[in-house]
């Protein structure tokens, strides 16, 4: 949708708009939610886990060095089995950390955007390639508001985890007096707090980062009013068009209307202003039916069809009145007016010479 020449984009998008959008991938979303939970969640494994995977660790630290004057590689079969081994402990170490990781960071997208998938946003584009169109994107407004978010997240990050460690400096002299085992306690402790306060620090500025990322996206999507009459267009036709559309399906249905008044055994009106034709088949209708009727200038044609057709006129204001405002094109006469309609066609029988059923 074309935008006009001088028109500002002051609307909210339509709900076409945003959908569109999310097909291309153009969603309201924080990065600093995924990094925030994988924290959170690194230092909940450490929390329930860290003592077994420490344990596993140093039995796999201390069964490589104990072991060390004992393997005998001679051959590239050896080689690999060893490889193979190593590779499986080490395996059996990572997944109770990666898995975990893999799952928040996951859930940190999806409980942003939901669960989809679209591959417009995946299809390769030439114009990625132009450097001068990524130049301008590195120093666009927006590349600067982001430069910006990162240098005060470091920033916030930092101090936070220097407030929490300039608490831990006047310990250091003392860790050269203690065990292997209080220096990993000292260790654990301190790096614990600080995971702990940055992750708290990293929620605060994704609760931020995502509101104006919100406010970003909904800025982005807004449309001029000249895009939301478009967009209207499109999705409910043009109104000239669905003008001529139902024109013309008046005028064919005037057609079908007109090609029954032959078929007629009667025409009714009032006299000038309404006609209203029927017709009585005994052996396939119930009771009368209406197969046209009109005021005016149809009512004149419908006389006009009438008379070269030779079709009974017959004059009764009331009658015509009231089956003109009662019954429809197609419909059964009203019960009310079977006796009048039932009078008017045997009149038309004597004057065919028909005995009136």
């Amino acid at each position: 949708m074309a935008e006009a020449a001088g028109q500002e984009r002051t609307e909210r998008a339509t709900g076409r708009r945003r959908e569109e959008a999310r097909k291309r991938g153009q969603v309201a979303i924080s990065r600093e939610i995924p990094s925030a939970l994988l924290l959170f969640t690194l230092l909940g494994v450490f929390s329930f886990a860290g003592a077994h995977l420490l344990d596993h660790l140093t039995r796999l630290v201390a069964g490589i060095f104990g072991r060390l004057n004992s393997i005998r590689v001679h051959t590239v079969s050896d080689a690999g089995a060893l490889m193979v081994d190593l590779l499986q402990t080490v395996l059996w170490l990572l997944v109770p950390i990666c898995l975990p990781l893999l799952v928040a960071g996951f859930l940190g997208n999806v409980a942003q955007v939901g669960l989809e998938f679209h591959a417009q946003p995946l299809s390769p584009k030439l114009s990625k390639l132009n450097p001068l169109a990524g130049m301008k994107r590195i120093f666009s407004m927006r590349g600067l508001v982001e430069l910006g978010k990162s240098l005060l997240k470091i920033g916030f990050v930092g101090a936070i985890a220097w407030s929490v460690m300039s608490g831990y400096l006047t310990e250091f002299p003392t860790l050269v007096r203690l065990d292997l085992g209080g220096i990993w306690d000292f260790t654990y402790s301190a790096a614990f707090r600080i995971i702990l306060y940055v992750s708290l620090a990293l929620m605060v500025l994704a609760a931020l980062d995502y509101i104006y990322q919100r406010w970003q996206h909904e800025e982005g999507l807004k449309m001029t009013k000249q895009e939301i009459k478009d967009e209207r267009k499109q999705s409910e036709g043009d109104p000239q068009v669905k003008s001529r559309i139902r024109s013309l399906q008046r005028q064919a249905a005037y057609q079908r209307m007109m090609s029954e008044v032959p078929k007629s055994d009667v025409v009714i009106t009032n006299p000038t202003h309404l006609a209203v034709a029927l017709r009585f088949d005994p052996a396939e209708m119930t009771a009368p039916r209406v197969t046209a009727k009109g005021a005016d200038y149809i009512a004149e044609r419908i006389r006009d069809v009438a008379r070269e057709n030779n079709v009974p006129i017959v004059e009764n204001q009331p009658l015509a009145q009231a089956l003109y405002q009662m019954a429809d094109v197609g419909d059964y006469i009203p019960v009310d007016l079977y006796r009048a309609v039932a009078e008017v066609l045997a009149y038309v029988y004597r004057l065919r010479g028909r005995q009136a059923v």
